[in-house]
């Protein structure tokens, strides 16, 4: 029989944390009188975090842990461990504890009240640095301009999901992916929860500024075409600036005998152009990336490791390694 609800939790070099992870986790769950399950996702760790997945599967029946074959990256490991949750619900959680545990039973009880989605919504984040503040708040107001679907303000990939959900977004294969997006354009019936993020227990952030930037890209290029319309827009502006210094050029040549002057004003418009046409093959450039990694069809992920299945059976998962 299916457990009622299933945490999901991606690790990357967590072996700081996780066994006061799973143990404030496990805790948490079995305070809420359902029956559960946590899954593990192993993603290419290098430090002791396999080891310690490992012991937690041996000791408890209801945990379930795979392991990569590589680091296939935090979006793609969410989306395997979703692919091997059997819960009627399914909880999104990190292993760094600034997500608390304790809020899955509020995220529950609004399951229960017919929320199909309940996701968390920043209200503090304590141990953060002032730029990261800064550039997640805008990044989540220039995300919401640009994208074709409204995306919540200041969420995560912290939430609870009803099995509708999961089985939807297990039916949208990109390549690079971004959550929170994929939830909110699927749709059904989403609530927000107010909670208060804590810093992290131990260790240090999986997002530096270059991860921050990547994902930030493939959160605005998944889900907007409109950085297309400004390269088109900036087209059209290089063309007319182009066509006034081609007329300025004419006047000067026919009507005058000054034919040197206005070199500085064609230089910075050739410049100018230049820079427009480089920028604009660049956005194409993104898109036709996405698009040649799409086309080649490769598996998500591929599973090194099971633990914790029966038989080294997968409940609801779409087929055996590779997945997808």
């Amino acid at each position: 029989m299916a457990p009622v609800l299933s945490v999901v939790v991606p690790c990357y070099n967590e072996e700081e944390v996780l066994s006061e992870t799973h143990r404030r986790l496990s805790g948490t769950l079995g305070d809420m009188g359902v029956s559960w399950e946590i899954v593990y996702v192993n993603d290419g760790s290098r430090d002791g975090t396999l080891d310690i997945l490992r012991k937690l599967a041996r000791d408890d029946d209801r945990v379930k842990m795979i392991s990569f074959s590589r680091n296939f990256g935090h979006q793609i490991a969410v989306s395997a461990g979703m692919d091997h949750a059997s819960g009627d619900a399914v909880v999104l959680i990190d292993a760094d504890l600034q997500d608390p545990p304790e809020v899955i039973a509020e995220m529950l009880a609004l399951w229960r009240q017919g929320y199909q989605v309940v996701y968390g919504q920043r209200r503090t984040r304590e141990g953060e640095t002032a730029f990261k503040l800064a550039t997640a708040r805008t990044f989540y107001r220039v995300l919401n301009h640009l994208s074709d679907t409204p995306i919540p303000l200041d969420t995560g990939d912290f939430r609870l999901m009803d099995r509708c959900v999961v089985e939807a977004m297990r039916h949208m294969p990109e390549r690079d992916r971004f959550l929170r997006g994929m939830v909110s354009w699927v749709g059904y019936r989403q609530r927000a929860l107010p909670y208060d993020r804590a810093k992290r227990f131990a260790g240090e952030s999986k997002y530096p500024l270059r991860k921050m930037i990547s994902f930030a890209l493939d959160g605005i290029l998944s889900f907007s075409t409109k950085p297309l319309r400004v390269a088109t827009f900036m087209g059209f502006s290089a063309s007319a600036m182009a066509l006034l210094g081609i007329l300025y050029a004419l006047v000067l040549r026919l009507f005058t005998n000054i034919w040197v002057s206005g070199w500085t004003l064609m230089f910075i418009a050739l410049l100018f152009m230049g820079g427009v046409q480089l920028l604009c093959l660049g956005i194409m450039g993104e898109y036709i990336g996405r698009i040649y990694r799409e086309s080649k069809g490769r598996p998500l992920y591929f599973v090194a490791e099971r633990a914790g299945f029966p038989d080294g059976a997968v409940s609801r998962a779409p087929k055996p390694d590779p997945v997808r």
